[in-house]
């Protein structure tokens, strides 16, 4: 499970589908509890809260507030434009 800094140096594409790979698993696990097959229910628990942090990476880079590394290349080199002209 990777840690907050290394998602946010990862790029959007990345994260997205770090997010798509979580929620299948995330939907596996729920259908194993109910189907009474869950053999570690702390698994559960992790990847919901994996799911919420990617989610919330995803937010921080749409609303600018801590932009992605790949966000921050391409703003950064808008703003170097916008200074030659």
């Amino acid at each position: 499970m990777p840690k907050n800094k290394e998602l946010r140096e990862m790029s959007r594409a990345e994260v997205e589908a770090k997010l798509k790979q979580e929620s299948e698993a995330l939907f596996n696990l729920r259908l194993r509890r109910h189907t009474q097959q869950n053999t570690n229910p702390l698994k559960l628990r992790s990847t919901r809260r994996q799911v919420a942090r990617l989610k919330t990476i995803l937010r921080e880079d749409a609303l600018g507030l801590r932009p992605l590394a790949s966000s921050r290349q391409t703003s950064s080199a808008k703003e170097t434009g916008s200074k030659e002209v």
